[in-house]
Order: structure tokens, then sequence, then C-alpha cells
């Protein structure tokens, strides 16, 4: 008989990742790698440089497929697939380094995170009648009623992206990911290269993002801002040249002494404190 609290709490997984292990010639990038990510968490992903963390990311959206070990989403499996089709699942991603198209505006980027729910055909998109013109209305009411809106960036919609200051891009990105109305929204460093007011900002949008009603989206953090990380998250997964050396909620990551060795430092856990 299946106890009832055990079905629960798998019900309240939307990600597994189990005993993964990712190679690069003689350099071992993930070593044994398991992670669970529940249904409306922030949870963060740590480590120093060449932890493994971007690696990770690569292999639960599909840009890698790891030698060894199993993905789930939603209780499926899904390492043979490719990004657009776990895209196509739920799974969104922004990137460390700026993926836009910089000769395109705002409005447009963001639209290209559309793409899985447009479903006419070649005769009605090239005359625009039908499914195509109802498709197009929904997905711009959606972009600018809701992304836009919440993003604050009404200001610049029609704005060529190149142009833009790197804080402002930086909201595109997060932009394009939403237009996919995602499950599980994949951040790897937000806040890399932002002031101190663009990070408050893109901190306060990931809260939004995750805690509203209307969003309620489950987000994977990879982020070297502790005072953020430890401000936000749930809980926070903790990676170390490959090996995972502690998962668990903020206050005890911060008190876990091999954390503290490998990562935080004496320093950077009193900042994190303050």
């Amino acid at each position: 008989m299946v106890n009832p609290q055990n079905q629960q709490d798998s019900d309240q997984i939307l990600l597994k990742v189990q005993d993964v292990h990712m190679t690069f010639g003689k350099v071992q990038a993930l070593i044994g790698v398991s992670l669970e990510v529940k249904k409306g968490e922030i949870h963060s992903i740590i480590g120093p440089n060449g932890a493994g963390k971007t690696v990770l990311m690569n292999c639960i959206n599909g840009l890698y497929r790891p030698q060894k070990g199993d993905i789930y989403f939603k209780g499926q499996r899904i390492n043979h697939l490719r990004p657009y089709q776990r895209a196509q699942l739920g799974i969104s991603r922004t990137f460390q380094k700026i993926e836009l198209f910089k000769g395109m505006t705002v409005l447009d980027n963001i639209r290209l995170g559309r793409h899985v729910f447009l479903k006419s055909g070649i005769i009605s998109g090239s005359v625009y009648v039908g499914k195509t013109k109802r498709e197009e209305l929904e997905s711009r009411k959606f972009i600018e009623e809701e992304i836009i809106d919440l993003l604050e960036i009404e200001h610049i919609r029609h704005k060529v992206v190149g142009m833009l200051p790197y804080g402002l891009q930086k909201r595109v990105e997060l932009g394009r990911a939403l237009a996919l109305e995602p499950e599980l929204l994949i951040l790897d460093e937000p806040l890399a290269g932002l002031n101190l007011e663009e990070v408050e900002d893109m901190a306060r949008f990931i809260l939004d993002i995750n805690e509203e009603e209307r969003w309620k989206v489950t987000c994977i953090l990879v982020e070297h801002d502790m005072g953020v990380v430890m401000d936000i998250s749930n809980r926070v997964f903790v990676l170390n040249f490959g090996n995972p050396i502690a998962d668990g909620p903020p206050e005890e990551i911060q008190r876990n002494p091999e954390v503290i060795k490998a990562y935080l430092g004496e320093e950077d856990l009193y900042a994190t404190r303050r």
C-alpha cells in the first residue's frame, strides 16, 4: 500500500535530478548530483566558480545530456528531450550572458518566447487571418498586460534592445523567459553586473514571479550574491567542484562548516547575517 504522505511529497516534487554525472574530457563537472525541487520553491544553487552550477542548468534544460543519471520533470523522465521539447513542457531559462537579439525591439524579443504557443499553419500565417490573428492578439495582450507591467518596462517597449543599458536588457531577457508561461524558471546569475538599485528591483521581480497568484512560478536561482540568496530562497543547494555538499534551508546552510570552508568563508558568512 502506498503511504499517503509519501504520495503527497512525491506530488510536490516538480523537478528531480538523480545521480547525474557529466564529464568533459578529464574534467568531472558533475559527480553524482541529486536534487529535488518542490513546487512553489525558490531553490538556489551556489558554489565557487567552476563548481558545475551552469553545467547542471544545461543538463536540466537539455543543452547537455549527462553521461549517467536521470532527470525528471513532473514525474516524466526527460533525458531524451531536446531543449525546445522541455520548453514545451514548461521549463524556461535566462542565461548568465545575455542572449537577446540586439537589433530587435523589446517587444519583438519577448514575443519570441511565445513560439511554443503558435499553432497556426503556413496558409493562415501568410494572410494573417483566423487562428493566426487570434494567436497574435492573445500573445500581445499577455505580453503587454502581464509581463511588461510586471517588469516595469512600458517606457522601453519599442526600443531596440542593443541600445538599452545592461540592467534593462536583463529585464527583457527575464520577460522573454516569462513569455513561455513556465512552471519552472531557471535563473542563471540574474544579478550579475547590476548595481545596487537594479539588484533590489530584480530580487523583487523574482519574488513577485514566485509568489503572486497570477504567476506562482517555481524558480531555480544560480547566484553569487549571498545576501539575496539567503533572503529570498526556500532552500539552498551547494556544489563544490562537481560534488554536492549540502542542501537545506538558508539558515542551515549558513551554519554548515563544510559550506563555510568551501565557499562562504567567515567574512561572507558575516555579511549574510547583517
